[in-house]
């Protein structure tokens, strides 16, 4: 991989800005952590260096004075929301992310349901939760939000919310992802921590947009495409350019919210210590920026993928046409297209030559492999046989199962299991290779290569089956598809 950020140089910068922060106020600190504490893949796609754990990194070494605070939208549980990057549901990774912070030693208060409306399925995940004895607060929906600071800041707003019973000075806000009211759970409990008589602050920590880079740089651009459902928009801070004469960077939901944080500050200490919402947040991520051209072309790569990954949502119902809109405006703005993506022209120039679904996949040397639908093999399953080949410096013609041990589990999947699609998925192509394996070394070869995929390029002609699209992910590998479903009888 070719490394546009030092990661290093970002651990120690972010670390001493957070530790100066929490030093800035008084009894508390809450510190709102924006997109994701571990498996920040994102960032490590967009900023080729970056590691996905680095902001867990920084919290461990605050572990002895930080608890975390899960906040989660009640929207989000209604609508089963899933993370695009792991393919599970928010309400699930408030679980999983609760069970990772404690096994890695840090200490986890508590959850909170935010935009809470009475929702059904809300009130179902809050039971759930405290049968396993977790403490669960709910946070309501306010009318007018953010313009109408009155109501916000008064007993019928912020002061109609749970307080959060916290017991360390440093709090520590995260979500499963974003638009989940983790700003709004700060502000709501300097609300309550001030009719309490405690001095507390509130600081953000967010690596995206980054602010001291260009609006329409592609970094930024590809922030503005992974949260088009949000309908977040990169704007020019026009605070902090009245403040300091200086172009920031921030987005919309930062901007509207800041006269509501000015009032909250305003009431608590007198005045705001905080001039625009630039001020609010410790990035550093823009000082280690060490190779602009590297990271703006994966950035471009990731818009592309963000694009394919949304119109295939938009077949299951999962997005709407805007957001396709909104993408393909950011396309426009980075001046690219998908056929910019190299394995993405070469599966398509596939396709349109054989007339049957095909896949590709470029190699960590550069090198595309393709592969198509066979009696034996759907195209997905194909190409990672014919990756894991190339890698390991097996002949293409040689076959790493033989027809013979396939045939047994395709009669077990349409005769006996009643599957109308006899070809092997690469769930079952990955376990026939595995067994394979015991007696064959060229099989054995290739299995061993299964680690040189992690953030390998895939595009497939057609909609692949959530098998497979799972499979991949397990892989680490960056897969899109053409926005066409597969049709049963025949594929």
């Amino acid at each position: 991989m070719n490394i546009g950020f030092d990661n290093e140089k970002y651990l120690k910068m972010q670390s001493k800005h957070i530790m100066e922060r929490i030093r800035q106020f008084g009894d508390k600190l809450y510190l709102e952590f924006g997109g994701k504490l571990f498996d920040d893949y994102h960032a490590s796609r967009v900023l080729p260096g970056f590691s996905p754990d680095s902001k867990l990194q920084m919290l461990l070494q605050l572990s002895d004075c930080a608890e975390i605070v899960i906040v989660i939208s009640a929207a989000d549980i209604e609508k089963n929301k899933v993370r695009g990057d792991l393919g599970i549901t928010y309400d699930v990774d408030v679980l999983r992310l609760r069970e990772e912070f404690l096994q890695k030693g840090l200490y986890v208060g508590s959850v909170v349901i935010t935009h809470y409306s009475g929702q059904n399925s809300a009130d179902q995940f809050k039971a759930k939760l405290e049968k396993k004895n977790i403490k669960v607060y709910v946070h309501y929906t306010i009318e007018g939000y953010p313009a109408n600071v009155p109501l916000i800041v008064s007993r019928d707003g912020y002061g109609r919310n749970e307080y959060i019973e916290t017991t360390r000075p440093l709090v520590v806000v995260t979500a499963p992802g974003p638009g989940s009211g983790k700003m709004a759970t700060c502000l709501s409990q300097l609300y309550h921590d001030n009719l309490r008589g405690i001095k507390a602050g509130y600081a953000k920590f967010e690596t995206f947009p980054i602010w001291n880079i260009p609006l329409k740089h592609p970094i930024n651009l590809a922030y503005e495409a992974a949260t088009a459902d949000l309908n977040d928009v990169n704007m020019i801070d026009p605070f902090h350019l009245e403040a300091y004469g200086e172009t920031a960077v921030n987005y919309n939901r930062d901007i509207e919210i800041f006269p509501v944080l000015n009032a909250i500050f305003e009431g608590i200490y007198g005045s705001n210590p905080y001039k625009s919402p630039t001020d609010m947040g410790v990035n550093m991520a823009g000082n280690c920026i060490v190779n602009d051209e590297i990271c703006c072309q994966a950035s471009n790569m990731e818009i592309i993928r963000r694009y394919y990954s949304t119109l295939n949502k938009v077949i299951r119902d999962e997005a709407s046409e805007n957001e396709v809109y909104k993408i393909e405006l950011l396309m426009k703005q980075a001046k690219i297209s998908t056929d910019d993506r190299q394995v993405t022209v070469a599966c398509r120039r596939r396709a349109e030559k054989l007339g049957v679904p095909t896949a590709a996949i470029e190699l960590p040397d550069g090198e595309i492999i393709t592969s198509k639908t066979s009696d034996f093999l759907g195209a997905s399953a194909a190409l990672l046989l014919n990756a894991l080949k190339h890698l390991a410096g097996i002949d293409h013609d040689i076959r790493l199962i033989q027809p013979d041990a396939i045939e047994p589990i395709q009669d077990l999947k349409v005769r006996y299991l009643g599957g109308r699609n006899p070809r092997l998925h690469t769930d079952e192509v990955l376990i026939a290779l595995s067994l394979a394996a015991s007696s064959d070394s060229n099989a054995r070869r290739a299995l061993e290569q299964l680690p040189n995929l992690k953030g390998c390029q895939v595009h497939t002609s057609v909609m692949l089956s959530e098998v497979d699209i799972k499979i991949y992910k397990k892989l680490g590998v960056d897969l899109t598809s053409e926005p066409v479903q597969m049709v049963k009888k025949r594929y």
